[in-house]
């Protein structure tokens, strides 16, 4: 923590036009984070993730791929899943002439901001018909901004072994990196999901575990799943999602069923030091953004975690 707040002090501080800030959120020990996907409502341009991240008050991330891409240059900068096929192709032709190198220039700047890219998400890896070579920029990406873990969405847990050949080639690039390949969940996950042999391919397949889609899908403890599975958990998305019988809603934190503080109370007594990332999914109320809604989530958990 004191090498986070030291880093961001010689940056010149935190100028926070959007919400209150503070020198480091790694509380008591807990890396509290955000995933870059929570400020996509706001305008979208070079190094605005940086500008919202550090106005949100925070100094750890999950970094979104195409957020990242664009600091470093890519030529489309919409969501992914609002792309066409001619701006996809656009970018797949930009990464094939790109010199990777050009992302250290990216690190350098969230460096000189005292903000950590813990994890990158390049959520279509190891899928489709991806080359080795495909993959691989996304490892030496993530490599370079000093992330220890890729994230992905998990495979359909029904269809697993079709999964096995992919997942021997992502092992393979996971232990050549020395970066893990964390599986994501949404609503497809169970206490028992991860009891297949998944994690059994490489040590370096961990968990990017969301707690509120947990909720959300199962009547369990999901406190228990974190038990389980929490040497194998890379990091977490937090978020306040309702259950089934609540009708399965993203509130603000505090207002739903996810049992946040008491998340939190199990880290500091087992000593769990996984990053928390959260992830803004709630309805942005009238007069606010993702900015401001992103720092009072951050709030929350950093009084849940001090006390």
């Amino acid at each position: 923590t004191f090498l986070l707040q030291s880093a961001a002090v010689a940056a010149g501080g935190c100028a926070c036009p959007f919400g209150s800030c503070s020198a480091g959120s790694v509380y008591k020990g807990i890396p509290v984070g955000v995933i870059t996907y929570s400020y996509r409502t706001m305008p979208v341009g070079v190094f605005k993730t940086l500008e919202y991240v550090k106005a949100s008050g925070l100094t750890e991330m999950e970094f979104m791929g195409n957020d990242l891409e664009l600091d470093a240059g890519a030529p489309v900068n919409k969501l992914p899943w609002k792309m066409t096929k001619e701006e996809k192709a656009q970018v797949a032709a930009w990464r094939k002439t790109l010199d990777v190198n050009c992302f250290k220039a990216v690190r350098d700047r969230y460096d000189d901001a005292g903000i950590r890219a813990h994890i990158v998400k390049f959520g279509s890896i190891g899928s489709g018909s991806q080359t080795d070579a495909d993959m691989e920029y996304c490892f030496k990406v993530a490599k370079i901004m000093g992330a220890g873990a890729i994230t992905r969405e998990i495979p359909d847990p029904k269809g697993i072994a079709k999964f096995a050949p992919m997942a021997k080639r992502l092992a393979a690039l996971a232990e050549k990196y020395d970066i893990a390949v964390a599986f994501h969940n949404h609503l497809q996950i169970n206490a028992t999901t991860y009891d297949g042999p998944l994690l059994d391919w490489s040590p370096k397949f961990m968990i990017n575990f969301d707690i509120g889609h947990y909720v959300a899908a199962n009547d369990d403890d999901p406190l228990a799943f974190v038990k389980k599975y929490h040497d194998r958990i890379y990091s977490m998305h937090v978020k306040d999602r309702t259950s089934t019988a609540h009708g399965r809603k993203n509130l603000a934190f505090g207002t739903g069923d996810t049992p946040l503080t008491g998340l939190f109370d199990l880290m500091k007594k087992e000593g769990y030091r996984f990053p928390c990332d959260i992830e803004l999914e709630y309805e942005i109320p009238a007069g606010s953004n993702a900015v401001r809604e992103v720092d009072v989530s951050r709030i929350y958990c950093k009084k849940a975690i001090v006390g």
